[in-house]
């Protein structure tokens, strides 16, 4: 990938946390339609984000203690501090504001606004709860990709057929196994195989409606 391709796309996932905050104060969510499910998954996190966010805030104070007197550093270190309390904070805003979403024939399986995938019902052969902590990232070509939060992951989709997932900076992936987590794992596993069995029961009806079209017809020639 060139440079300028990946500035492209560093700049587009600093936009999303940016407009995440917006859409956090408002207490609304991204991308989620009427009738479609959301799964939280930020819960995992917050006590983590919200203490290191507490930590830069102290820092903040301290460092302009000691740049008291060196007013260029200490307007410098200011800026610097301050944003990253805002970008902790829209670390968690994206989380919040962005959730998994399970809709009629798709799995939107997000990471924040760092990356998503999105995944067609009919292609999911199981769903489980199954809790894992993450140590070390799957190994390229394993057809495995986890979105963990807070070093794990509690849900396991397998396909029967793969699916592409693009990382931050662009690199492509074809995936058949998705691990990420959901704030209510048995419920979102509840969720997702009551929608997949829905998606196949129709594919199923519109399969016979096809085969009794096609003996209509037969029998009518035949007649």
């Amino acid at each position: 990938m060139s440079r300028e391709s990946a500035l492209r796309r560093l700049a587009a996932h600093e936009a999303r946390w940016l407009v995440s905050l917006g859409w956090w104060a408002a207490r609304r969510r991204i991308g989620v339609a009427p009738g479609e499910r959301a799964l939280g998954y930020a819960g995992a996190q917050a006590a983590f984000v919200y203490g290191l966010t507490f930590v830069c805030v102290v820092e903040t104070v301290a460092v302009g203690v000691l740049l008291a007197d060196h007013p260029v550093a200490h307007a410098v270190m200011l800026v610097l501090d301050l944003y990253t309390v805002l970008m902790m904070l829209g670390f968690q805003a994206a989380a919040v504001t962005r959730p998994h979403v399970v809709g009629t024939d798709t799995l939107w399986v997000r990471d924040g606004a760092r990356r998503d995938i999105r995944i067609p019902l009919e292609r999911i052969a199981a769903v489980r709860h199954d809790l894992r902590f993450v140590r070390e990232p799957e190994k390229d070509g394993s057809e495995v990709v986890e979105l963990a939060v807070g070093g794990q992951t509690s849900l396991t989709v397998e396909l029967t057929e793969p699916v592409v997932a693009v990382r931050l900076l662009g690199r492509r992936e074809s995936v058949r196994t998705v691990r990420f987590h959901a704030d209510d794992a048995r419920a979102a596993v509840a969720v997702l195989r009551e929608q997949v069995a829905a998606v196949a029961a129709l594919r199923a009806d519109g399969a016979g409606a096809t085969a009794e079209d096609g003996r209509g017809a037969v029998a009518e020639s035949a007649g």
